[in-house]
């Protein structure tokens, strides 16, 4: 393997789990005789510094342990780095996180043997990036996975504070306390490629991969390398139906619900027109009341190792 490989590996993923797994990562690369220099992250925001310096460095492949937010830092660093013409690094990741949602839209292994057989197996494929500007970044940032807004972020807000449960365990606990919060759903404004929407939202999608959550496949059939978005847009429904559409997303059947719609688009504004915009990006909170969102896409944007070369077979 090239000299230059780096693994961030972040062992505050996963709530302090991964930090437990990292004998076991190092055990399964020192099995398949995998080169690398290995760096801990140190804290929020590190991943992302780390990843624009080994861009510049030349680095040319970059592995990254951790979950969803120390994969979307680096996406971010990548995005941000001016490579001193030395290109992108490829980006692997091997999912010892929560969600691992970037990794499971990616056809990457959730298993950590097979992800590392498929790391050292070394295929890429190109990937897009989405940038999402509003809330809390004006100036925007990127992401790999989705930005979710509305009921399944507030469920996000409200799992990060369940500290005695993990994994999907925590986000269906906090599904059930989100239900209470979303009696009057807000209205949003949204604009597609192709129309303008004007009705109260349960929660509004903007995919690149598949799953949000841990467990809800927001777009089953989105593919990260089309180009486009797939969008869920979830009208309001009664109180009492909310658990039930929220099963649909778990077994990715929600399509064919009448208060879903699910469409494809490069560029989405979203607006607040009664009530604020709650939303996240690959898990990161981009505002929790947001008056305005613009999300583009970036086609091609990244090459990442995968066990789809995402080519049609």
């Amino acid at each position: 393997m090239h000299q230059k490989t780096k693994l961030i590996y972040n062992p505050f993923a996963g709530k302090g789990n991964a930090e437990k797994l990292l004998p076991k990562v190092q055990a399964l690369l020192l099995e398949r005789n995998f080169d690398y220099d290995l760096v801990l992250t140190e804290g929020p925001g590190h991943a992302n510094i780390l990843a624009q310096q080994f861009a510049r460095e030349g680095c040319k492949l970059l592995v990254v342990a951790g979950g969803d937010g120390t994969v979307n830092e680096v996406i971010n660093g990548l995005m941000q780095s001016g490579t001193n013409g030395n290109g992108r690094p490829v980006m692997a990741v091997l999912p010892v996180g929560r969600g691992n949602d970037f990794s499971f839209g990616m056809d990457i292994p959730q298993d950590l043997q097979q992800a590392c057989d498929v790391l050292v197996q070394g295929k890429q494929r190109c990937i897009d990036v989405g940038h999402v500007a509003g809330g809390d970044y004006p100036q925007g940032r990127y992401f790999g996975n989705g930005v979710g807004l509305g009921f399944d972020t507030v469920v996000g807000f409200e799992a990060a504070k369940i500290k005695w449960l993990h994994g999907a365990a925590s986000y269906l606990v906090a599904l059930i306390r989100t239900i209470f919060l979303f009696a009057h759903a807000p209205v949003f404004e949204v604009v597609t490629d192709d129309e303008t929407i004007q009705q109260p939202f349960l929660m509004v999608s903007v995919m690149n991969g598949r799953r949000m959550g841990g467990s809800f496949h927001m777009a089953p059939e989105g593919n990260p390398g089309d180009g486009v978005f797939d969008l869920c847009l979830a009208g309001q429904v009664r109180q009492s139906r909310i658990l039930p559409l929220a099963l649909k997303f778990i077994s990715g059947t929600q399509k064919e619900h009448p208060a879903v719609r699910m469409v494809r688009s490069r560029q989405v504004t979203i607006r607040a027109i009664e009530g604020g915009i709650p939303a996240h990006a690959d898990g990161e909170t981009i505002c929790t009341a947001g008056t305005s969102l613009t999300i583009k896409i970036f086609p091609d944007a990244l090459e990442v190792i995968s066990q789809n070369t995402g080519l049609p077979s």
